[in-house]
């Protein structure tokens, strides 16, 4: 039973980061699986790994541009490379056109959040319950220093106006984290909202 309400949580924060986040996630980056299928896909000449990241409208456009690009992949290396990411970010374009996000470049490796590379980590090592874990010990170390902060505030916050606002300030931040769990887990009107 604890390990089905651990699993519910960590969903439902999930869900809660992709759906509050700006959407550049990590689809846009060097560490992303967007770039990640498509390396592959050039190393083995097989542009049916990338397709599911784009709508088969944009299909025409980036089995042409796959073809043009590993094409030149035995020619100069330096030609290679420039237009290897022209192919990368249009690739990843088209991706964030379809899920109807604005597309700023590609990130650098190492630029995704840890907690985004442990979740693909956990996907790939098909072991999502070590990530809960993990997950779900960081949480309530968050819940547990903004607490904390409330707490110790809460014995002096009359002495001075300075020191009732920072109680507030501590109070706000801690029930509005809680608020923002609770919201994830039980939202008003049914499930939360997924995107992407």
């Amino acid at each position: 039973m604890k390990t089905k309400i651990l699993i519910s949580l960590f969903v439902s924060v999930l869900l809660f980061i992709a759906g509050t986040l700006p959407a550049s996630a990590h689809c846009d980056s060097y560490d992303g699986p967007t770039v990640k299928d498509a390396i592959t896909a050039l190393e083995t000449k097989n542009v049916k790994l990338i397709l599911k990241w784009i709508t088969p409208e944009q299909e025409g456009e980036i089995i042409k541009l796959f073809n043009k690009t590993y094409s030149l992949r035995s020619g100069d290396k330096e030609i290679y490379a420039i237009v290897e990411k022209h192919f990368l970010e249009t690739l990843v374009r088209l991706h964030r056109e379809s899920e109807g996000a604005p597309f700023t470049g590609l990130k650098a490796a190492g630029t995704t959040k840890p907690i985004i590379n442990m979740s693909d980590q956990a996907i790939a090592d098909r072991n999502i319950d070590s990530f809960i874990t993990k997950f779900s010990n960081h949480l309530g170390k968050v819940i547990r220093e903004k607490y904390a902060k409330v707490e110790m505030l809460d014995k002096v916050k009359d002495e001075s106006p300075e020191q009732g606002r920072a109680f507030v300030a501590a109070y706000v931040d801690y029930t509005h984290t809680i608020e923002a769990i609770h919201d994830i887990i039980a939202p008003e009107g049914g499930s939360a909202a997924h995107k992407h």
